[in-house]
């Protein structure tokens, strides 16, 4: 348990910035599941619809540093590689 006044404040940060965090990822989470699941269900025109929604979340995600810039490109490109396979 936390003795100083600084490391009791360390943790309150720390308790705001975690949730904080959780609603990037979970949005970020939530998106992709949806858009797999459109992959799967061969939905290429809905998939296609919901890819800028997902490239925004992922672009915010890692503007507001929840995740790292090459993490998020690296999602984003397999997801859109995943979309364009279905399309073909």
């Amino acid at each position: 348990m936390a003795i100083t006044k600084s490391a009791k404040k360390a943790i309150r940060q720390n308790k705001t910035r975690k949730a904080h965090n959780l609603i990037y990822v979970n949005k970020i989470k939530k998106l992709v599941k949806e858009a797999k699941t459109l992959v799967m269900q061969k939905k290429s025109k809905e998939a296609h619809e919901l890819l800028p929604k997902v490239f925004q979340a992922f672009d915010k995600a890692a503007k507001v540093g929840v995740i790292k810039k090459n993490n998020a490109s690296r999602h984003k490109s397999r997801l859109a590689r995943a979309i364009g396979k279905i399309s073909n």
